[in-house]
């Protein structure tokens, strides 16, 4: 199947964009794709869609404050979003500024500290390299002077509410510049709920960065070239899967970051390795799932890859009419959006 990035294009009106979360986590629609059949629910209908011994893995990383403004060496105005924070005293960004700072260039940021750009982490790169010039870390600093970096697409500036709102209850690991935003339907009250059905849960951990926002700017799809991204799977985590597979129990990735974590650590009998690691996986129509059997998502963006990567799943023709149906029927779209439930389907 010779695909183009045109073929996942779909018309989207600006107002079906949430630009707040529902009133409560758990306040959403909820949309079950079974290959041709879908059906409208509710979030809350999601313990009555699974099973005793089903896995449902989340990933609990946390998002860090990774938006600064500042200013360069020559007054000129700039903003910086991180990517990752290397370690104390290195972090990796992209840079919004009328003119790029040349390397060599420092930065003073929320008038607080100075950084200075060394250049750039590749050279068709977006991504440019930082170091602290003054004393501290960039762990502490984010904390204490960056700002939340919602989505390019929620056109206010973070508020109060979104301090809360834009984490999932259960985020735990920092370094995330954009949340696993599948898991902020889930409150505290639901993952009870789910564990009194004996429904097993699981994590991962997957750092999302800035580029999960990055256009697909090549026309075959076949030659984008994904950004990497840190990962780690605990022994817990393989041990939960190996017995939930023993058991005829099905593995249900929370987000396309889950996903994408599980297919990366996976060996080809379905098994999965322990350990950290980085990863681009790139998950187009074709590729075919060893871990996962199903997925719980929200709608993802035209032409990106997210939306490759959940027609891979469920079905290109199948996903192409479901977001028909969710337009047609006014679901709220992206992270602060309505959900998908997918079941697996063979097609591409």
């Amino acid at each position: 199947m010779s695909l183009t990035v045109d073929d996942f294009d779909f018309p989207l009106p600006p107002e079906l964009i949430a630009q707040h979360p529902a009133p409560e986590r758990r306040g959403s629609r909820l949309l079950h794709v079974c290959g041709q059949q879908r059906f409208d629910r509710k979030f809350d209908d999601l313990p009555s869609l699974l099973r005793t011994g089903d896995l449902l893995v989340f990933n609990d990383t946390r998002v860090i404050k990774a938006r600064f403004f500042g200013v360069k060496d020559s007054g000129g105005r700039v903003e910086i979003m991180l990517e990752r924070i290397v370690d104390a005293r290195h972090a990796v960004c992209q840079i919004r500024a009328s003119k790029a700072p040349k390397p060599g260039c420092n930065l003073r940021l929320a008038d607080a500290f100075t950084v200075r750009m060394t250049g750039r982490t590749g050279a068709d790169d977006d991504f440019f390299a930082l170091e602290l010039v003054d004393e501290g870390d960039f762990w502490d600093l984010s904390e204490r002077y960056g700002k939340l970096p919602l989505p390019p697409y929620i056109e206010h500036p973070a508020e109060d509410a979104d301090e809360t709102r834009y984490q999932t209850v259960y985020a735990r690991a920092p370094g995330a510049v954009a949340a696993p935003t599948a898991g902020l339907h889930f409150d505290e009250a639901m993952l009870a709920t789910l564990q009194a059905q004996g429904i097993n849960t699981a994590f991962v951990t997957l750092h999302v960065g800035a580029g999960t926002y990055r256009p697909v700017r090549v026309e075959k799809i076949t030659d984008h070239r994904m950004h990497s991204e840190r990962y780690a799977v605990p022994q817990a985590t393989a041990d939960a899967i190996a017995a939930t597979r023993a058991a005829g129990g099905r593995v249900i990735a929370i987000g396309t970051t889950s996903l994408r974590t599980l297919e990366s650590a996976a060996r080809d009998d379905g098994t999965v390795r322990v350990g950290e690691g980085e990863t681009d996986i790139f998950i187009t129509p074709g590729y075919r799932f060893k871990v996962v059997d199903r997925l719980f998502t929200n709608f993802h963006l035209p032409k990106s890859t997210l939306l490759m990567l959940v027609s891979a799943f469920a079905g290109y023709d199948n996903i192409r009419a479901a977001y028909a149906h969710a337009v047609a029927d006014r679901y709220r779209f992206f992270s602060y959006g309505d959900a998908m439930l997918l079941e697996k389907s063979d097609a591409v």
